[in-house]
């Protein structure tokens, strides 16, 4: 491979793109770091040079822009799975501020939003039904390939993939949006980058610039808060200084949580203002909020400035004669963007003033913001939680008082603004009660870029190297009966990069083929509440205010043996091997006992970390009792199977375990696990059937929770295309059923291939024809009906089809009214139970429908006044929020029609279901211990 000549550092941020680089040469601590400026549109045909790349892609539609009008010096080549024909940079800005509907902005937080899935094209959230759309990943990647193809075009022999990069993310960046950063890099060309904490960065080009006289400055600076707040994010680190026989050290002792809140969040607040003002009163759609948002972030820039005029303009360009009568403007003052800036985001709030946690209703653009928009509060709450490790850093003995840093160091747009910096050192000068020391910071919106080259040339020797390594240390927690149990540490806060902790006291017998999960804990604490001191190696007891939940990591260990018999099973004994790796992601391996080449990564199961609470529910002592009566009956002894047993197996599960919609979580999937051993056997008798679909999906559902919840699909889905031995209408209707209780765990193509399926039953003109009415009626037509309005990964266009054709029915039939109701509701709500959000039937046509609905008497059928609180559920995404016109006809109807309070709090406010509202979406109860992902 050939050897790099330059060290680059890329700042991939929400707002703007930058790039830094040095030269290696022999002299390399005092090499000098320059910016590499991107070429890139700002007009048709029009190519600059500029050093902040804007995160901004624009899609244009067919024959907008001239194909030689999008011409760069270099001949474009996209990212596989990227579109043709778009632009990226400030044209696509600017662009954006114009034309609605076509803009992709904020990707970087798209890309650590856990409720979506980030390999989906859903970018832009609020496009244009003629708009093609990216994934989150597509569009990052297209950011770095765009740097790539402008790197080499200047520099053809010295390509950027064969040169040292570091790509910066957030210190609370998770496992996941790491990998997934990762993965847009490798998508853009780039196969091998290293991963550095932004906040870290900053703290990189601080020292590099003031290498020569940094000791002098910080010798009174023992603790120092980096305080960046982004575009998209708030990213709080902790640095030590501390002197090891005169020599400086610096050392990363806090990190904090992941904070939606940023610029963005402000550009957003002015928005909601300005919109009130053009529109009085009435909402913008998504889309021409989206360009609004750009016109703000503007006049936010230039109103914050030290000398900033008194008003700005901002002008709506008309996209329609309806739209705003056209061009208008209105003014934005330098007082109101101060009292919103200042006072609503950099509050002088009181130290032991804590962020609000309520669900907000500023989801806009389906991204969920933190509730709380007040940055201080953040910065109060982080450094409550890392008291301990401030007093010893401080020496601070007197813990009466808060240990508050005594150095300061911004970044971040903001920041350019001196007010916002004037108000950040007052606030924790009032906090601690003395002035606190404001490091410098001339050029926020480069100094990541350059941290990230002073970073590579620490790694080479050439200056200081900030200590820290692992952010956080990682548990393998250890569960008991009735109790929180244990956790074993794995990799202790602190441990070095590349250093493989080998846990040599622990093995862990294994079977080959079959998944097994490690449940991990992670703490950002140094010791624990008996101030035991946090080691590799290390047994603690497991407090909940320490410890969070990771998502757990699952592998299925392969067997390379071909010469095992079918029912043999082989196992196998590990150890575990951890270690943070030289890109800043953890790496996780089962090593075999015997022969140290032999290792298998485990790999994060992130569908549904929510679900892991269920873990501390303790096992009914009965449950082993249950398990063997269901291996007897589904066992390959026939006249096991014979008799009553089989007639009563439900009632006999109830007997021992209770009621069976209290069964938990866990005794569920463990009398799952006892079914599927015996799903060859299930079509034995049609009790034996009729059981097997109706326990079996009951212990399933809704599909996932489980970290090996893929694995039982797997399983489970093989059985589909056997279908049922016993084909009468009730087995039928409970083989829908099954298929229904665990839709959410089976994916696009499974979904698709049942309704391909079924379809021929559910479309209108079947009733028509007898001998379709018919056979649909003894194949269990209501069931069908419920099974397609539970396949949420379905695509839009054929959700759309189902809903006008069970609307077509509901009116014109009395049969099947309910569950056609029913379906309606489920198909056109606003908030999925399991899909992504982008999966939501779109807003405009949700409206057609809801005139039908309110001309229905809903006293008479409370069902359709069901439907109709699904349609108008409030989700705080104007995208797929209901017009207010139509909101307030919806309240109105049902205030008249005497409905539970909590369906009338649906409609008006951002709610999660209740217990009773989720088991009517969902057709079941919920099993306890199990929490939907909220979307």
């Amino acid at each position: 491979m050939t050897s790099p000549r330059y060290l680059v550092g890329i700042d991939l941020g929400t707002t703007n793109t930058v790039v830094a680089f040095c030269e290696l040469s022999e002299n390399l601590q005092d090499a000098h770091v320059s910016l590499f400026d991107i070429d890139q549109l700002i007009g048709p045909g029009e190519v600059v040079r500029k050093p902040l790349l804007p995160s901004f892609r624009y899609h244009p539609a067919e024959g907008q822009i001239a194909p030689s009008d999008l011409t760069l010096p270099w001949e474009h080549h996209a990212v596989a799975g990227d579109i043709a024909n778009v632009i990226v940079g400030e044209w696509a800005r600017e662009l954006g501020a114009k034309v609605e509907g076509r803009q992709v902005s904020s990707a970087k937080s798209w890309l650590s939003h856990q409720a979506v899935d980030r390999h989906s094209e859903i970018l832009p959230w609020a496009g244009a039904s003629d708009v093609d759309k990216v994934s989150p990943i597509i569009a990052s990647a297209s950011y770095l390939n765009h740097i790539r193809q402008a790197w080499n075009h200047r520099h053809p022999g010295n390509k950027l993939e064969h040169q040292e990069v570091v790509v910066t993310v957030p210190a609370s960046f998770d496992e996941t949006a790491r990998n997934l950063t990762l993965e847009a890099a490798q998508l853009a060309g780039l196969g091998k980058v290293l991963l550095l904490e932004e906040p870290q960065a900053v703290c990189y080009d601080w020292y590099a610039r003031h290498q020569h006289n940094a000791a002098e400055q910080l010798k009174h600076l023992p603790l120092i808060l980096v305080c960046d707040v982004g575009g998209g994010t708030t990213d709080l680190s902790l640095i030590e200084a501390k002197f090891n026989q005169g020599e400086l050290a610096l050392d990363r002792i806090g990190v904090g949580e992941h904070l939606m809140l940023g610029g963005d969040n402000l550009d957003l607040a002015l928005a909601h203002l300005a919109e009130q003002r053009f529109n009085q009163g009435k909402k913008l759609n998504a889309a021409s909020l989206s360009k609004l948002i750009q016109q703000t972030r503007k006049a936010k820039e230039q109103l914050l400035l030290a000398r900033a005029p008194e008003e700005v303009k901002i002008t709506m360009l008309g996209s329609g004669s309806k739209l705003l009568g056209g061009t208008r403007s209105v003014a934005l003052s330098k007082h109101e963007v101060h009292q919103i800036a200042l006072d609503g985001f950099f509050p002088l709030s009181d130290f032991a003033q804590t962020p609000d946690k309520r669900r907000s209703a500023v989801v806009e653009f389906g991204l969920p913001y933190v509730a709380d928009p007040a940055v201080s509060k953040h910065v109060a709450e982080f450094l409550s939680q890392h008291q301990q490790v401030s007093y010893a850093a401080l020496g601070q003995e007197d813990t009466s008082k808060p240990a508050i840093p005594v150095g300061l160091l911004l970044n971040g747009g903001v920041f350019n603004s001196e007010l916002v910096t004037a108000r950040m050192s007052e606030l924790l000068n009032q906090w601690r009660g003395a002035p606190v020391t404001v490091l410098d910071n001339p050029h926020p919106d480069w100094s990541v870029a350059l941290g990230a080259v002073a970073f590579a040339k620490a790694r080479r020797g050439a200056q200081l190297k900030i200590g820290g390594g692992a952010a956080r240390s990682y548990f393998l927690h250890l569960q008991e009966k009735n109790k929180m149990g244990k956790a074993l540490c794995l990799l202790a806060k602190g441990s070095e990069e590349g250093q493989e902790i080998r846990l040599t006291g622990r093995r862990f017998a294994l079977t080959l083929g079959e998944p097994v999960r490690f449940n991990l804990l992670t703490s950002t604490h140094d010791t624990l509440t008996n101030q035991t001191a946090i080691q590799n190696g290390v047994i603690v007891n497991v407090d909940a205010d320490m410890f969070a939940p990771l998502p757990p990591y699952i592998v299925t260990l392969q067997s390379d043996g071909a010469d095992l018999h079918a029912n043999q099973k082989e196992r196998v004994e590990v150890q575990l091997a951890c270690q943070l790796t030289e890109v800043g992601t953890l790496k996780m391996e089962c090593v075999s006992v015997e022969d140290d080449s032999k290792r298998w990564a485990l790999e994060f199961e992130v569908r549904n970390k929510k679900a892991q609470e269920s873990e501390q529910v303790a096992l009914n002592p009965r449950l082993t009792d249950c398990k063997e009566l269901i291996t007897r009956l589904y066992s390959g002894n026939k006249k096991s199977g014979e008799g009553n047993e089989i007639k009563i197996l439900a009632k006999e599960l109830e007997r021992k375990l209770g009621k069976r919609d209290e069964w938990d979580f866990v005794t569920l999937r463990q009398l799952f696990d006892a079914f599927a051993q015996g799903r060859k056997r299930r079509r034995r008798s049609e009790q034996h059937e009729k059981n097997w679909l109706r326990l079996a999906g009951f212990a399933l559902r809704p599909g996932f929770g489980d970290a090996t919840d893929s694995w039982r699909i797997e399983q489970v889905w093989s059985l589909y295309q056997q279908g049922i031995q016993f084909q009468n209408h009730q087995g039928w209707t409970d083989w829908w059923v099954f298929w229904r209780r665990i839709a959410g765990g089976l994916n696009q193509e499974q979904q698709e291939t049942i309704l391909a399926d079924i379809a021929k039953y559910l479309h209108p003109g079947a009733m028509k024809n007898p001998q379709t009415a018919k056979t649909a009626q003894e194949m269990g037509y209501e069931a069908m009906v419920r099974l397609a309005a539970s396949l949420e990964q379905l695509e839009v266009e054929d959700k759309v089809l189902l809903t006008s054709w069970f609307l077509s029915k509901a009116l014109n039939h009395n049969q099947f009214e309910q569950a056609h109701w029913w379906a309606i509701g489920r198909l056109a709500s606003r908030t999925p139970l399991y899909a992504s959000q982008h999966r939501v039937i779109p807003r405009e046509q949700a409206e057609q429908w809801l005139p039908k609905l309110l001309e229905q008497n809903w006293q008479q059928e409370p069902m359709i006044a069901f439907a109709a609180v699904m349609i108008c559920r409030k989700t705080g995404d104007r995208l797929f929020d209901i017009s207010d016109d139509y909101r307030q006809q919806v309240l109105n109807k049902l205030q008249q029609s005497k409905v539970p309070d909590s369906w009338l709090t649906l409609v008006s406010e951002v709610k999660d279901l209740s217990e009773s509202e989720s088991k009517r979406v969902f057709g079941d109860a919920l099993p306890s211990g199990l929490h939907l992902v909220s979307h």
